[in-house]
């Protein structure tokens, strides 16, 4: 980007409400959101570590200067290419800690080509739920027997508008299987997987 386009795009970082001071003050209220959703699906997530918090832009050169903004706040650990765009992951200098959790990372996905978020704003947080399982829907079946009551509070939950996504996203060079369960409501994301992402990491460097 050019002197005035990035000064452009800092502009609208802050006017959008974008920008890591304001987004770090919004993240307790965001929590509240994550553990009002915990209690939908009757998950008790409080033993499990929160292992990053991931914000959703829709324009890239918006995206490039939030990740530039965020450079003040930890490092980049990994700028893999996912699905045609790359995610940066950035590990905070100083964890941030709300409701309990420890949370080391930053995700923030560069926008897929034709994809629109409704919100640009924080959008989901991932846990990590240990397990052998190597896909998706064996992972399901772990969560199943780890929290007793998931399986039938979540066929409630889908009728309240709940929504269920499995996937297995990988990046080029990761070598350890990460399969993901992610949980919808309205505009909040809780995503479980059996790896944290510093280690998923590793495995790209291995």
């Amino acid at each position: 980007m050019t002197k005035v386009s990035t000064k452009k795009m800092q502009q609208t970082l802050i006017e959008k409400g974008l920008v890591p001071s304001v987004m770090l003050n919004k993240i307790d209220d965001f929590l509240d959101n994550i553990q009002a959703l915990c209690s939908l699906l009757a998950i008790d997530l409080s033993a499990y570590q929160a292992d990053h918090i991931a914000l959703r832009i829709n324009d890239g050169e918006l995206a490039k200067a939030a990740h530039h903004a965020w450079l003040d706040y930890g490092k980049v650990i990994s700028e893999a290419q996912i699905n045609g765009r790359p995610i940066i992951v950035l590990e905070f200098d100083n964890p941030i800690k709300s409701h309990g959790w420890s949370i080391e990372c930053l995700e923030l996905p560069y926008p897929a080509i034709g994809k629109i978020h409704p919100v640009e704003d924080w959008e989901h947080v991932e846990f990590v739920v240990p397990s052998e399982a190597q896909t998706a829907e064996a992972f399901l079946q772990d969560l199943y027997a780890k929290f007793p009551d998931l399986e039938s509070q979540l066929e409630k939950a889908k009728g309240q508008g709940v929504k269920v996504k499995l996937s297995s996203p990988k990046g080029e060079g990761e070598r350890l299987a990460n399969p993901t369960v992610a949980f919808k409501f309205n505009d909040i994301c809780i995503k479980l997987h059996p790896h944290s992402l510093k280690n998923i990491v590793a495995s790209e460097q291995a």
